[in-house]
């Protein structure tokens, strides 16, 4: 599992399995690191049709970027999510989960990688259950040309375990804090995209 890397994208009204995987990769290139520029203006660029709840949300962050600048944006990034000491607010899941960081579901969630033949780049400084790496491993279930990858089933029960016990929990957290101006649509747009793959999912 390589760090998150900024991805070509779609608006999620195209072809429906490269939307979710482009999706997946934008939120784990916003989550991981600030936003370049580029990245902002390529987003305020992309074009989505519909009136549903996820291209709402898409057509509210498209708003924010064309506004956003890179340097306040990642001023906000690090006052949010990096910090002195505690974070404002939590990416990782075992937070969440357990009250704590490194505990036991980072364990689980090592053992579910390494069954799936993935592991953490040693160079990526973030542990396995940042909501970053996540999205970049639904990414690569969604993408991947391997068929034992490559099935619902598996992103399924990935998501299931490792995601929707507390993903929406943070995005609550983040667009509640009184300090988020951009991350407030990213994270709405995360909230209402994962809301949909856990429908997609009770469905399955």
């Amino acid at each position: 599992m390589t760090s998150a890397q900024p991805l070509k994208f779609e608006a999620p009204d195209q072809g429906e399995e490269t939307a979710r995987a482009d999706l997946y990769g934008l939120l784990a290139t916003l989550f991981y690191a600030p936003p370049s520029q580029q990245l902002l203006d390529t987003i305020a660029s992309a074009r989505s049709e519909g009136e549903g709840v996820l291209e709402q949300a898409w057509a509210e962050l498209s708003a924010s970027c064309k506004l956003a600048q890179a340097e306040l944006v990642r001023e906000e990034y690090e006052a949010l999510f990096l910090g002195v000491g505690k974070p404002e607010v939590m990416l990782y899941g075992s937070f969440y989960l357990s009250g704590f960081l490194m505990e036991k579901p980072l364990a689980a969630l090592r053992t579910d990688l390494a069954n799936l033949g993935l592991q953490r780049d040693e160079r990526v400084p973030e542990s396995e259950d940042h909501v970053a790496s996540l999205c970049e491993v639904m990414r690569y279930l969604i993408a991947s040309d391997d068929p034992l990858h490559a099935n619902v089933a598996t992103q399924k029960q990935f998501f299931a375990n490792h995601m929707q016990p507390w993903v929406l929990q943070m995005c609550d957290a983040v667009t509640a804090h009184p300090g988020t101006r951009f991350y407030a649509p990213v994270a709405r747009l995360a909230k209402s995209f994962f809301e949909v793959e856990m429908q997609a999912f009770d469905m399955a």
